[in-house]
């Protein structure tokens, strides 16, 4: 039997240890869950209703994980990998799965998040599609480390089930074509250039500009006919086919009678709050960091926006200086994967915003941000996912909260 690692717990299986299980469910890391008596074991790259060989290589407390080495009964909904490293490579969780079938997995979770962590039992509706399951992302950040040489050995991702070591990627399927045709250059290049003696992360970003490597380069992208710039190496989002049909639909959930204004918190370089300046008679973004407040403003003059006003906040007085009421505003929240935390939420709690519209990442943090909004006198009336990361087990997910009359709150605590 191979030798197991120097850390690896031997109980209950031994290191590589081959069992045969039926698969149950998916998790939302997108491995499949099976049983082994009363025992859990996760394995990547597999479906409910199969049946499979796998092979153990790490005991938790809790449950073990093994890879999947033969699927000895296959669900109807796999298919072929478009990618020849798929089962090697921890980028991509999805591409064994139909299309259709992802779709309707990022669904559940979704639903199954908001009901687990936020209490939440609400209707789902269908994950919104992307135009293009591969070939869309813009942005690719493939991870190189140096030997004692200075030598840079592989260049790409996490090989599947580690935590250190990495899968030499040539190309990437899920990356668009102009990606893929600037990466040998861009690897044979870095390989010549590199003189540190650690590793780091190769930036390819493909924007209107071209493909470039460049993080301080200043790039451009246009959403439903309206220019946003930015540095290369700064949060974009990275699926431009999808992302309009996302934003127009944030715009048209945060519209309500009689609403004067939407504040855009996490505004960033203003991609909701400039989208939104058709919409309402004044527009208001609010943002903590320097560069997105300065790129926000200047997106705004790109535009010849003038209706959109721009705040670098505090963190801790977020929504202090907006001269406002929250009655007659919309807000627009779209926070890091970590979610809202506490006191933005005890803030918006307290601005009081007619609707909040809350777009995340991480249906997780988001549900239970959601609690928290529920508890203090919203509901919500809609969530919409939408599938900005096809072949992987992220998806992106719109709740729309509206502000419950004090009787009715009342009523459901």
């Amino acid at each position: 039997m191979t030798q197991a690692p120097k850390n690896f717990r031997p109980e209950p299986y031994e290191y590589h240890e081959e069992l045969t299980l039926r698969v149950e469910d998916l998790t939302n890391l997108g491995r499949g869950i099976a049983r082994d008596g009363d025992w859990v074991v996760q394995v990547a790259h597999v479906l409910p209703g199969e049946t499979i060989k796998a092979r153990v290589y790490r005991n938790h407390q809790n449950y073990s994980v093994a890879d999947c080495i033969e699927v000895l009964e296959s669900s109807p909904e796999r298919v072929e990998p478009v990618c020849p490293l798929y089962s090697d490579c921890g980028g991509c969780q999805y591409q064994h799965v139909s299309y259709k079938a992802q779709l309707e997995w990022k669904q559940r979770h979704v639903k199954e998040s908001l009901n687990r962590i936020g209490g939440v039992d609400i209707e789902v509706l269908p994950v919104f599609p992307s135009p293009k399951p591969y070939g869309y992302r813009s942005k690719l950040t493939p991870h190189f480390q140096t030997g004692k040489d200075g030598e840079i050995g592989a260049i790409g991702f996490l090989r599947q089930g580690s935590r250190r070591a990495i899968l030499d990627v040539p190309q990437c399927p899920i990356a668009t074509e102009g990606i893929n045709a600037a990466l040998t250059d861009a690897r044979q290049n870095l390989r010549s250039t590199w003189k540190r003696k650690k590793g780091g992360t190769l930036l390819l970003r493909d924007t209107q500009e071209g493909v470039t490597t460049d993080s301080q380069a200043i790039v451009s992208e246009t959403v439903n006919d309206l220019v946003f710039q930015f540095k290369a190496g700064e949060f974009f989002q990275n699926n431009s086919f999808l992302l309009p049909e996302m934003v127009s639909y944030v715009v048209s959930e945060a519209k309500g009678d009689g609403l004067e204004c939407l504040v855009d918190a996490y505004c960033g370089g203003g991609l909701f709050a400039l989208s939104a300046a058709q919409s309402f008679p004044r527009v208001m973004g609010v943002e903590i960091s320097r560069d997105g407040f300065d790129w926000a403003r200047a997106n705004a003059v790109v535009n010849r926006i003038e209706n959109c006003e721009f705040l670098l906040g505090n963190a801790s007085e977020i929504f202090a200086e907006l001269n406002i009421s929250g009655e007659s505003c919309s807000l627009v929240v779209d926070p890091p994967r970590k979610g809202c935390g506490d006191d933005f939420l005890r803030q918006t709690l307290a601005f009081g915003p007619a609707r909040i519209i809350y777009v995340s990442c991480d249906p997780s943090t988001q549900a239970r941000d959601s609690q928290y909004l529920i508890e203090g006198g919203y509901a919500i009336v809609k969530a919409q996912p939408f599938d900005l990361f096809p072949q992987t087990r992220h998806v992106e997910n719109v709740l729309t909260f509206v502000k419950e009359s004090p009787s009715s709150h009342e009523a459901n605590l």
